[in-house]
């Protein structure tokens, strides 16, 4: 049905299309066995000590204020991730700020943390629990004058609705934003989570969302943080402000983070680089350029536990999640490989 629409879905602008999908989601129509593969029971895996059916989630940026993660959910992801969620209610950038790449099977956005603000998301999840594994992402507003007490607010608010929370250093639109990759202000940003949370007997998993666009030299203290101030994963990557040369999008000059095929290489590299250096010890979820079995398969051979995927959704709708189920399997039963986490690291 998705591939009868698209022509249409296309003619409108990005974020318009995007509004019409969470309103039609709100109405859960869509049932969740037209979603199911067989054999799926390959795929069940494990995050943050929960088995989950199998390691595809989807990012943080859809459902940004938490409207429709049930009806996400029947799509048959594995986990959930909502938000950016911020203290206060947030209108973004200015417009136009999402742009179709189309030979290039990618997205630039600088929408800026657009979303509904702490309270009303809050309400939402205490009204409406979510059905499965759900993340929530959060982060500062643009305008706040201290973006760690932004954090600490969003923790102590929304901790009883998560299954984890998501740290989210690595917007290139929010400006000051990836200065918490410093090694020193990251130290501090880590240091005052894990106080509070001690402080407020807050029991919650965190993980940590980077950029795509830090150096070697900064993953190492990147990962001694995590593990000094037990983050318990980190999202490898965000959106990237760089690697405009090839493309080929009239908009690719187009100022925002890019996503999609683009960053298939950058995530994967990124991914190997972490997987080196953490052995196991923290989760890793790979985002970037995830739109079928294999590119999947590639990821989790980087080193990546998880998965998560948004701008591949956005170029073959809801289906998306069966196909590269249907994919994974079939290259994990030709392999002769029982279980999905078999594979995971094998390429690093």
């Amino acid at each position: 049905m998705f591939s009868l629409l698209k022509p249409f879905i296309f003619k409108i602008d990005p974020e318009m299309a995007h509004d019409l999908a969470i309103k039609s989601l709100k109405y859960n129509f869509l049932p969740e066995d037209i979603f199911t593969v067989e054999n799926e029971s390959i795929l069940e895996t494990k995050i943050l000590g929960t088995k989950i059916k199998n390691p595809i989630g989807l990012a943080a940026g859809f459902d940004k204020s938490a409207e429709v993660y049930n009806s996400l959910f029947k799509f048959g992801f594995g986990f959930i991730e909502v938000g950016t969620v911020t203290p206060k209610q947030q209108y973004g950038n200015p417009k136009p700020r999402v742009f179709r790449l189309e030979n290039d099977r990618a997205l630039i956005n600088r929408l800026g943390f657009n979303n509904d603000g702490l309270e009303k998301v809050s309400e939402r999840l205490q009204k409406n629990p979510p059905a499965d594994f759900l993340g929530i992402n959060i982060g500062p507003n643009k305008d706040s004058e201290n973006k760690i007490n932004d954090y600490l607010k969003c923790i102590k608010e929304i901790f009883n609705h998560a299954n984890y929370i998501t740290i989210n250093i690595s917007s290139p639109n929010t400006p000051g934003l990836r200065d918490f990759h410093d090694e020193k202000t990251l130290q501090n940003l880590l240091k005052n989570i894990t106080e509070f949370t001690k402080k407020n007997n807050i029991k919650k998993p965190l993980i940590l969302k980077v950029s795509p666009d830090i150096t070697d030299s900064e993953i190492g203290h990147i990962i001694e943080l995590m593990k000094r101030f037990n983050i318990s994963g980190v999202i490898i990557s965000n959106t990237t402000d760089k690697n405009r040369e090839n493309l080929t999008g009239k908009y690719k000059d187009e100022s925002g983070g890019l996503s999609g095929e683009p960053l298939t290489k950058i995530s994967n590299d990124l991914i190997k680089k972490f997987y080196k250096e953490i052995k196991g010890e923290i989760l890793i979820i790979g985002v970037g350029g995830v739109n079928s079995g294999l590119t999947a398969y590639e990821r989790l051979k980087s080193g990546a536990n998880l998965l998560q995927l948004y701008t591949g959704m956005i170029y073959e709708g809801p289906g998306i999640v069966k196909k590269i189920k249907s994919e994974l399997i079939d290259i994990l039963e030709k392999e002769k490989i029982k279980n999905i986490s078999e594979i995971v690291g094998t390429g690093s």
